[in-house]
C-alpha cells in the first residue's frame, strides 16, 4: 500500500503529504514534490466516490522508521512488481512503471 491519508481543513494537497508522510515515517525526507495525477472515479463495489491526488518525489532520505504502530505495521523499499497491491496501488504503479515490452 502506497502511504496515503485525509486533507484536514484549509490544507493543501502538498502540505497534506508533507504531514502524512512525517506522521507515518518521521525520518524520511522527501525531496521537490510535483503533482502526478488526480484520479476522481466511483468505487465499483461501494459506489463511493474517491478521489485520489498522487504525488512524485524527486527524491528521498532518512530512515524507513515507523512512526505510528498503529497506523502502519512495516516499512521496506519495494520494487515495483512481484508485491501484493490494491487496486488503487497497482493502477499507480502500472502508470509510473508500464511493463517493458519484448520484441
Amino acid at each position: 500500500m502506497f502511504p496515503g491519508g485525509r486533507k484536514r481543513a484549509r490544507e493543501s494537497d502538498k502540505d497534506c503529504l508533507r504531514r502524512e508522510i512525517k506522521e507515518e515515517l518521521p525520518k524520511l525526507k522527501l525531496g521537490r514534490i510535483s503533482l502526478w495525477k488526480e484520479v476522481k472515479a466511483r468505487n465499483k463495489r461501494s459506489g463511493r466516490k474517491m478521489s485520489d491526488a498522487i504525488f512524485i518525489a524527486k527524491g528521498a532520505k532518512g530512515r524507513l522508521a515507523i512512526g505510528d504502530k498503529k497506523e502502519i505495521d512495516r516499512a521496506a523499499w519495494q520494487k515495483p512488481r512481484g508485491i501484493r497491491l490494491t487496486a488503487t496501488s497497482r493502477y499507480i504503479r502500472d502508470r509510473l512503471f508500464p511493463r517493458k515490452r519484448r520484441g
